[in-house]
């Protein structure tokens, strides 16, 4: 099962995350907006258990060339056909064009197409308005909020939103989310 392939498509490209991206993405995470809902808000502390985990399989979001970016599939339970997507964060400068937009359309393509998922789940900070409304989006399901389900940032507790895509709703959302990048791109 391969988890890490390059994704392209017209506005990004996802490359397994490597060494070699760590300046452009050091560069690129330096607008503290970009942490603003992460686990962490130090760029070596999430590099650390973002390369170091068994758990996360990353991605580098690169457009035009540069690193802008990561996100990751995590939790996978290929017995069960059900996968995560996030650790997601893009610098500010990306926001609105497109680029989170698409690399969700490619991690879900690929779940669903290349490594037969008949689930994938997305999780955010309940008070994430920006995300919440981009996962209701693509269109995933809302699922509930997990209350007091993590401990984030200096030891906040988080109350987490869960959204939903299956199998049966991939084409609904593929078509939908295949619209959206064709206005960016």
């Amino acid at each position: 099962m391969n988890l890490r392939p390059t994704l392209a498509g017209r506005i990004v490209t996802l490359e397994p995350l490597e060494e070699r991206h760590v300046p452009e993405l050091r560069e690129a995470s330096a607008d503290e907006r970009a942490w603003t809902w992460m686990v962490t808000t130090d760029f070596d502390v999430w590099l650390g258990y973002t390369l170091g985990s068994d758990v996360f399989h990353p991605f580098a979001v690169v457009h035009d060339g540069r690193a802008v970016g990561s996100t990751s599939y995590l939790s996978v339970v290929p017995e069960h056909g059900r996968l995560e997507i996030g650790n997601t964060w893009n610098t500010p400068s990306m926001w609105g064009t497109g680029a989170n937009t698409e690399a969700k359309y490619l991690l879900l393509r690929h779940a669903f197409e290349e490594l037969g998922m008949k689930r994938v789940e997305f999780k955010t900070d309940a008070k994430n308005e920006r995300a919440r409304a981009a996962l209701a989006a693509i269109p995933s399901e809302f699922e509930g909020i997990h209350r007091k389900h993590m401990i984030v940032r200096d030891g906040e507790r988080r109350d987490s939103a869960w959204y939903a895509v299956i199998d049966d709703d991939w084409p609904e959302a593929r078509a939908a989310l295949e619209r959206r990048i064709a206005q960016k791109a």
